[in-house]
């Protein structure tokens, strides 16, 4: 469903101090940007839950939140600005069709896939962002030792991009197709994650890195 216009959200990306407005000028600058920490981006944050906990929780990582929708943008960066987070998590209010034009090589340690649209129809399947199309541009960015982790309550989503990432000659990790059977202090739960869990729904998980040592 798509999200409604919130206007009070949308008028604040004018003036939030976490927006990184043009990404593509800090190509190559990212690690110096956040004083050498391991970075994570997380693709489709939504209204910032995730990236903005996950920060909190690890104060010694940089959290990059990129989400393409301004009304979800706005609200994730009212949560980022009240938290005061700037040292070590920033949004990017774009698309993320071309990110391998904002990091150079090896700038990402860590890319999260939460809850991504799905888009079911086979006429968009480019537009996951588990398509070759995507996976391709991850690796360009990641490094050596860097990692896919997704999340997902879609399984046919799940399946798809199994394969994709194999083709794509990504080397698996962990998978787990009932991942919150178990605690996961280490990894906070989004809101959809939240909602999904409290409906009894299994969350499907998979990482990947296209290091292939064993």
């Amino acid at each position: 469903m798509r999200m409604r216009k919130v206007k009070w959200a949308v008028d604040y990306l004018n003036d939030a101090n976490c927006l990184i407005e043009d990404p593509s000028a800090l190509k190559g600058t990212w690690k110096e940007r956040f004083d050498q920490k391991k970075i994570h981006v997380e693709i489709g944050c939504g209204k910032g839950n995730y990236s903005l906990n996950m920060a909190k929780l690890y104060p010694q990582e940089a959290f990059i939140a990129v989400e393409k929708n301004e009304s979800a943008a706005g609200i994730a960066a009212k949560k980022f600005d009240d938290a005061n987070q700037q040292e070590n998590l920033v949004l990017i209010q774009k698309d993320a069709a071309n990110i391998s034009e904002w990091f150079s090589a090896g700038e990402v340690d860590v890319i999260h896939l939460n809850f991504s649209d799905p888009w079911p129809k086979k006429r968009y399947a480019k537009r996951r962002l588990s398509s070759s199309q995507f996976l391709d541009q991850y690796a360009q960015i990641l490094s050596d030792e860097g990692q896919i982790q997704m999340k997902t309550d879609n399984s046919s989503l799940f399946e798809y991009s199994l394969i994709e990432f194999q083709n794509a000659g990504y080397r698996m990790i962990e998978i787990s197709v009932d991942y919150r059977r178990e605690t996961h202090d280490e990894d906070v739960m989004t809101e959809y994650e939240e909602k999904f869990v409290s409906l009894g729904q299994p969350i499907y998980r998979c990482v990947w890195t296209r290091n292939n040592k064993e």
